[in-house]
């Protein structure tokens, strides 16, 4: 494997980074994880975006414009033959002392790496996943905002704990005044007819690219979508409930707390919206093509 780290191209073993990096010492920086279908990289002019918005919410001063890193992701995926795969674009703070005074980091670090990921077994998408609600609120949006998108990932790590010590894979996060927030690395929705529901922004979501898409999709395809405050309640009586993410895409949810949701089987509403991701996700327009 290839890595880009720092304007160079290195073999995955050489690929290391200072241990006085404030990224390593003190998860200061951030990053993105993009999914490549067909050999395109998918909506990666909105991942960028959202890179440099989360780039701009901390403060730290890109080293190159969203062109440039555009063409450095997609060299990275042309040497890695990257046609199918997962790509981590991570944005450290740069190298430092071991001070948290971030103006001591005078040049951040950019790596790139095009690999490949799957984050649940084929069954979960066939027959549904098992999820519980944990005790680990999400951040306060005035803490770490849930939309930036951190090298800091320890308030997920410590739900994900939490799920897998209950014997699940995915949990269910609520935000500081209760509210549903989202799972550890994925958007949430609930289905109810043909309406679905999904947190706002404001109860400390990250607005994902695939949640976007997939609230697109819906809309175009006689669905009501919106945006509204839940309860694990509204969780627990929806006809369907699904989580949405990169590396997850869209994947049904059939049990939460013990309690089964619907018939205890992905439903037809969530299995039309997966269809209608993979469909949009191979269409041509869907992404910037690895030449």
């Amino acid at each position: 494997m290839t890595i880009y780290l720092n304007g160079k191209f290195v073999p995955e073993a050489e690929a290391t980074v200072s241990v006085f990096d404030h990224g390593l010492l003190y998860g200061d920086g951030v990053f993105e994880g993009i999914r490549t279908y067909n050999g395109r990289v998918f909506l990666l002019q909105e991942h960028i975006a959202r890179l440099y918005r989360s780039a701009q919410a901390i403060g730290l001063t890109m080293p190159m414009t969203p062109e440039e890193m555009r063409r450095i992701v997609l060299a990275t995926c042309k040497a890695n033959d990257c046609r199918n795969g997962y790509i981590r674009l991570v944005v450290t703070r740069g190298v430092g002392n071991l001070g948290l005074n971030p103006y001591q980091c005078p040049k951040p670090g950019v790596i790139v790496i095009a690999a490949n990921i799957q984050l649940y077994p084929a069954e979960f998408y066939e027959k549904g996943l098992r999820i519980i609600t944990v005790g680990t609120v999400r951040n306060h949006p005035e803490a770490v905002n849930p939309n930036i998108k951190s090298l800091n990932y320890l308030n997920n790590i410590m739900a994900k704990i939490e799920a897998i010590n209950g014997g699940v894979q995915e949990a269910v996060m609520l935000n500081h005044i209760g509210y549903v927030c989202e799972a550890t690395g994925d958007n949430i929705f609930a289905v109810n007819g043909s309406t679905l529901t999904t947190p706002p922004a404001w109860c400390g979501c990250l607005i994902g690219i695939t949640r976007d898409t997939v609230m697109k999709l819906a809309a175009e395809n006689g669905f009501t979508v919106r945006e509204s405050v839940m309860t694990r309640y509204d969780l627990y009586n929806a006809d369907e409930v699904f989580l949405t993410g990169t590396a997850a895409e869209v994947v049904p949810v059939v049990e939460i707390d013990k309690r089964t949701i619907g018939g205890g089987v992905p439903g037809a509403a969530t299995r039309k919206l997966m269809q209608l991701f993979h469909a949009f996700a191979a269409r041509p327009e869907s992404g910037d093509e690895i030449q």
